[in-house]
């Protein structure tokens, strides 16, 4: 009896391992099948799947047309830095010219008219760290105060934000001009630095970004264990808060660096030009009576002034991630 147990047994354990077998094999073709429809839905849609990835002829051409149009000013930019005067209006826009004259034109862009530029450039550096530098870290406070406390006023102030949004900057630079010119701000530093804090966007930006990246149960267990509003911000929001900071940090920097109407109809004295407006001036001096063509300079100018930008971007790009919070929280 026991051995009839125990080949019935066995054959119990060999059945459930075929049945095992069989729904395996069965899923297997289920999976095949619906992978083989997708890849079906996905060349007829022109684009790939992320688990069965194929080349989409389309969106790659498309792509690349993009990427081109993006890089062409670049490359314009790089080639004919390397110019002479010269062969810059001689020689084709995207060839080289008969000599590689780059070191040259840098010396020549850092000690023409006394080295002017590089005070040019100290000045933009100036309303950047000033400016946009302010303007992220107010943007940063309002944005978390206004995601994470209630208050009476809190949707007007939104209806304001959203209205300053909707308002074109060139708009506002006229009365700024007379506002500044009635404080006998005109032709300084703080023309350019005050007007620079102002970012609702920015502000609009952290607000959204708060309120979806620092879960109230963490603000939550950090009260509970007494910590005040202050150290809470610091210690356990800010980290959380960090990709939403750069991108801020980015738009303001990038938006204070090419700056021009403003700085044009408020500064006079080319001392506290930024580069924009210092740049623009050297263009421009080819067509008044006696100027010199410096086009190369200008180019090479304009090259040095793009590289902060492309620095400060592999700088921060690091910190650009997202879903620092998930399993922070239990759900």
């Amino acid at each position: 009896m026991d051995g009839m147990d125990g080949m019935e047994r066995n054959a119990g354990g060999v059945g459930r391992w075929l049945a095992a077998r069989r729904s395996e094999r069965a899923r297997g073709r289920r999976v095949a099948r619906g992978e083989a429809a997708e890849r079906r839905r996905a060349a007829g849609s022109g684009f790939s799947n992320p688990a069965n990835p194929r080349r989409s002829v389309g969106l790659t051409v498309a792509c690349s047309l993009f990427a081109v149009y993006c890089l062409l000013p670049f490359a314009y930019l790089a080639v004919n830095a390397t110019k002479t005067q010269a062969d810059f209006t001689s020689t084709f826009g995207l060839g080289f010219g008969r000599s590689f004259a780059l070191w040259d034109n840098l010396a020549g862009v850092f000690s023409y008219q006394g080295g002017i530029f590089g005070r040019w450039l100290l000045n933009t550096v100036l309303y950047v760290v000033a400016g946009a530098g302010g303007a992220t870290l107010l943007a940063v406070m309002g944005g978390y105060a206004l995601a994470k406390f209630r208050f009476p006023g809190r949707r007007a102030v939104f209806l304001v934000v959203i209205g300053a949004i909707s308002v074109p900057g060139i708009a506002l630079a006229v009365p700024q001009f007379l506002l500044f010119a009635k404080l006998g701000l005109t032709d300084t530093p703080w023309a350019m630095i005050v007007p620079s804090l102002v970012s609702p966007f920015g502000l609009y930006l952290m607000w959204i970004f708060s309120e979806q990246a620092v879960p109230g149960e963490l603000l939550e267990a950090a009260r509970v264990d007494g910590a005040g509003e202050w150290r809470t911000f610091r210690t356990v929001s800010l980290p959380l808060l960090a990709p939403g900071i750069v991108t801020t940090a980015l738009f303001s920097i990038v938006a204070t660096w090419n700056n021009y109407f403003l700085p044009l109809i408020m500064l006079k004295d080319s001392s506290w030009y930024p580069l924009t407006i210092g740049l623009n001036q050297w263009k421009d001096q080819a067509s008044t009576a006696g100027g010199q063509a410096i086009q190369n300079l200008v180019i090479t100018g304009s090259l040095v002034t793009i590289v902060p930008l492309i620095i400060a971007f592999l700088l921060l790009q690091r910190y650009w991630q997202s879903g620092l919070s998930a399993g922070a929280v239990k759900e």
